[in-house]
């Protein structure tokens, strides 16, 4: 949150006292070298311990970091050291470890990205409070005991984007009425993804479609993967939520389009880069909403008093162009929902 700067002016006079001059060229070469460094804190008074916020991602950090960074601001908090950030870099086998090491450095509070990270941060610490900046089912994940009254140490948002999972498969039968098999691209590792499947199998009954799952646990999987769903003679396929998914979005997209096989996704990425649909969240907005729970639990507020918060608008991305490209025509009543078409 920005201040004016009279009012900076006025409260650094309050603070220093007769040292006012020395101090001013000490915040004046703090301005010049910037408040850009790879972490925020909050402005802590003196002689108060200043707290560490760790943050822990599989997913690309300008998607999540950024986007945290600007909700910080937004809450008051600026730049500085006391962020200890985690990537794993879309190996979502690293996130243990890295999770193990926040815990080790002794933050006050996780910003964990992800239904892997949020469990990996989970498996890392009872204590620590961990703050879900996304993840599809909380609950169906075993994060929280319930939406209302987390309990135990974690809260933040929840996507539910496994809710939504049905509406994917609606949209794939608007958009391929002839469709009649599914492959679903499932990571096993992924603790979202059996409640998530139990969804889709539901919601594909109702609509007289045939799901396929196929597993793909790491990136060195998806050609093998890309067989199977070729074997199974699929008329479409999605993607459960996944961060190595998402990192692997241009081989997928690849595929999709050699095969001509209509696809819909949890993520815009994949239909700003030549994907047919997409259906979901807007994940930026989440990790700067997740900023409102690291501050409140800052302030003194127990996690698992806080209700996680659940998005309430979805948002709906179409290609035009690669529905040319596969031969497919988006129904009028579809592109009137959308958010954005892509010509």
């Amino acid at each position: 949150m920005k201040r004016k700067s009279g009012q900076v002016r006025a409260g650094f006079r309050r603070r220093v006292g007769a040292a006012r001059h020395s101090t001013r060229r000490a915040f004046i070469l703090a301005l010049a070298l910037g408040w850009s460094c790879a972490a925020l804190l909050a402005g802590a008074q003196e002689g108060e311990k200043t707290p560490k916020v760790g943050f822990l991602s599989a997913s690309p950090l300008e998607l999540s970091l950024n986007p945290f960074r600007e909700g910080m601001r937004l809450q008051g908090y600026v730049e500085g050291k006391n962020m200890e950030v985690r990537s794993a870099a879309s190996n979502p086998r690293r996130l243990d470890e890295l999770a193990a090491d926040l815990v080790r450095r002794n933050v006050d509070v996780i910003v964990a990205g992800g239904s892997d990270s949020i469990g990996a941060a989970q498996r890392a610490t009872n204590t620590i409070p961990i703050v879900m900046a996304q993840t599809s089912d909380a609950v169906a994940s075993g994060f929280v005991a319930n939406l209302a009254r987390p309990g135990r140490n974690i809260t933040g948002i929840s996507s539910q984007a496994m809710l939504v999972g049905e509406k994917r498969i609606q949209l794939i039968k608007e958009a391929v009425p002839t469709a009649t098999r599914i492959a679903v691209l499932t990571n096993p590792a992924n603790p979202s993804h059996a409640p998530g499947m139990k969804v889709l199998d539901k919601a594909s009954r109702s609509l007289g479609l045939e799901i396929h799952a196929v597993e793909v646990r790491e990136a060195k999987d998806l050609e093998a993967a890309f067989r199977a769903v070729a074997k199974a003679r699929a008329d479409a396929f999605l993607l459960l939520p996944d961060a190595m998914l998402f990192s692997q979005r241009a081989r997928i997209l690849e595929f999709a389009l050699r095969s001509r096989l209509p696809s819909v996704y949890w993520r815009k990425e994949f239909v700003e880069a030549g994907g047919l649909i997409s259906y979901g969240v807007d994940n930026p907005a989440m990790y700067r909403r997740a900023a409102t729970y690291v501050d409140k639990i800052l302030k003194g507020a127990k996690p698992g008093d806080l209700p996680v918060e659940q998005p309430r608008e979805v948002e709906v991305f179409v290609n035009l162009k690669t529905a040319r490209a596969l031969g497919i025509q988006i129904p009028q009543t579809l592109l009137i929902r959308a958010d954005k078409v892509i010509e």
